[in-house]
């Protein structure tokens, strides 16, 4: 599951778009929703302190005018303050709010008292006295006036604590009794606020899920009008590169996109003109190479009888005429050899190669192709050897055609392992091995080598790293051109690894069945012994 999300994250652009959007779409109401419910919350909770300290105001004033108003006779401190407190507990019970009076409080000793927690305070039943905050305490232990603060409000009812957010506000006020001065603290719980901001709250989120909503069918909707023509654009270059050359957009409209179409279609058709002018040529280029080699093959018939007879009788030439003979029949062999390799290549770019394949043990192969070397390898000096297992490395193949990728390795390799014979280590060293799925065939010289990007040209056609350097093996420079073109043939690799002044290696490697897909090659392409060499 994961993988497929991550599928069509990769490959849908609309669906990062659309999904973009909602999460910059989030981020932004997100913080407008907070910003705004910290709008109403400061605007809710400002308002009711307001309120709270209005009638805090109107209820501490009540309380000075009726204690004004006591006998001055007086001395009973308790009743007093029983008497000034049970009235306001009264309407705080009718209006909502709760009511401590503590006290008294003597700012002129060293500990001016006054703690709810020492006792003796009066309060509205089922009030925690706990609710008023110890800080707001301290503030009257050594400050006159009035004072607030938010706190938690919390009621006893049964078994059940109720805890609320509230303001506490607290007053003093001095008894005629005793003539001391006592603190009345005005409980305001804001349930009714906290219903109001929750219900705000649950407004934003509907709004909030309702806009994003909105915003990505609307974001679906703008990225499928881009995104549907790109995708018809991404379909027609399919099926151009699948070779329907006749494909085009269809426009529609004047505007960017329509315009793109235009442009599209434009270099389709040019695409289109060139790969058939290209088409055209290589076909008559293909037309020309086959009729070519095929008529000159009647005179090189006819020039190779007359070149048998000379160099039959060359002994009875003086010198210079019977070497002229010599050179003659050779330029002749390398001129046939040519031809055919001309006519291969030709067979090959017509898509007219065929595999004639059965089960092919290389190591019999490298054996024959190495004793047919034998007497180049002896007139050039080089030691020739195969190192193979003792079984068999089989592979499905077309004999013939490995016999000749062969054949182009070691004779290349014999032309440039000269310098290595006189080392008396072997000149070249034919390697065979297999597995499970694919048998090998490397080829190792210790000659000139290759410089930097020579391995991946040494296979096009007539390409030579020394045009100067003598072939002894009479080569056409088409070989190794046919080799790989023989090799693409049986779904194998033909590579090659060369180092200067430490020698080649071409390595062929073939699938164990024709047409099963290559991972690895049984041998390695740089030899182990790269770094001796070339230290």
């Amino acid at each position: 599951m994961l993988r497929r999300v991550l599928t069509v994250w990769r490959r849908s652009l609309q669906a990062r778009v659309v999904v973009s959007t909602m999460l910059l779409s989030a981020l932004a109401v997100s913080a407008v929703g907070w910003l705004l419910l910290q709008q109403v919350r400061d605007g809710l909770l400002e308002h009711r302190a307001d309120a709270v300290l209005a009638e805090t105001a109107t209820e501490v004033s009540d309380a000075r005018d009726r204690l004004s108003a006591a006998s001055a006779v007086d001395v009973d401190a308790s009743g007093q303050q029983r008497d000034l407190v049970e009235p306001i507990i009264q309407r705080g019970a009718t209006r909502g709010f709760g009511v401590v009076m503590a006290g008294p409080i003597d700012r002129s000793a060293h500990d001016p008292g006054g703690r709810i927690a020492d006792g003796g305070a009066e309060f509205s039943p089922g009030l925690d006295t706990t609710s008023v905050p110890v800080k707001l305490e301290d503030h009257f232990a050594g400050h006159s006036g009035t004072a607030w603060t938010y706190t938690t409000v919390r009621t006893t009812s049964g078994d059940v604590t109720t805890r609320v957010p509230g303001i506490v506000v607290g007053s003093e006020v001095e008894l005629p009794a005793d003539g001391l001065t006592y603190v009345l603290y005005f409980l305001y719980p804001l349930d009714e606020e906290q219903e109001t901001l929750g219900l705000v709250t649950r407004a934003l989120l509907v709004a909030g899920a309702l806009l994003l909503v909105l915003v990505a069918g609307v974001s679906w909707l703008v990225a499928r009008q881009v995104v549907a023509p790109i995708r018809l654009a991404r379909q027609v270059a399919e099926r151009l590169a699948a070779g329907q050359l006749q494909e085009r957009l269809r426009v529609h409209g004047e505007d960017d996109l329509a315009r793109l179409a235009v442009s599209f279609n434009q270099m389709a058709s040019n695409l289109q003109r060139q790969i058939r002018q290209l088409e055209e040529l290589s076909r008559v280029q293909r037309r020309f190479t086959a009729d070519v080699s095929h008529e000159l093959r009647t005179p090189l018939t006819t020039v190779r009888m007359a070149g048998d007879v000379l160099y039959d009788a060359r002994n009875e030439f003086d010198p210079g005429t019977a070497r002229a003979a010599e050179l003659l029949q050779t330029e002749l062999d390398r001129f046939e050899r040519l031809l055919v390799d001309l006519l291969e290549i030709s067979r090959f770019d017509a898509g007219a190669a065929v595999l004639e394949t059965d089960d092919v043990d290389l190591v019999d192969v490298a054996h024959r192709v190495v004793e047919a070397a034998q007497p180049v390898a002896r007139k050039r000096g080089v030691e020739v050897v195969v190192r193979a297992p003792d079984r068999p490395c089989l592979a499905e193949a077309d004999v013939r055609r490995v016999e000749r990728i062969l054949r182009n390795l070691v004779s290349n390799a014999i032309d440039h392992a000269g310098p290595a014979a006189a080392s008396g280590a072997p000149g070249v060293v034919v390697s065979v091995e297999a597995d499970d799925q694919a048998a090998a065939v490397a080829v190792r010289d210790y000659g000139v080598g290759l410089a930097p990007g020579e391995s991946a040209m040494v296979f096009n056609r007539f390409w030579r790293a020394d045009p100067a350097r003598d072939r002894s093996s009479g080569g056409t420079g088409l070989g190794l051109a046919i080799a790989v073109e023989d090799t693409h043939l049986h779904g194998g690799w033909l590579q090659a690894w060369g180092r200067p002044g430490g020698g080649a290696q071409f390595r062929l490697t073939l699938p164990r069945r024709v047409g099963a897909p290559l991972h690895h090659s049984p041998l390695p392409l740089v030899p182990q012994d790269a770094g001796e060499r070339a230290s």
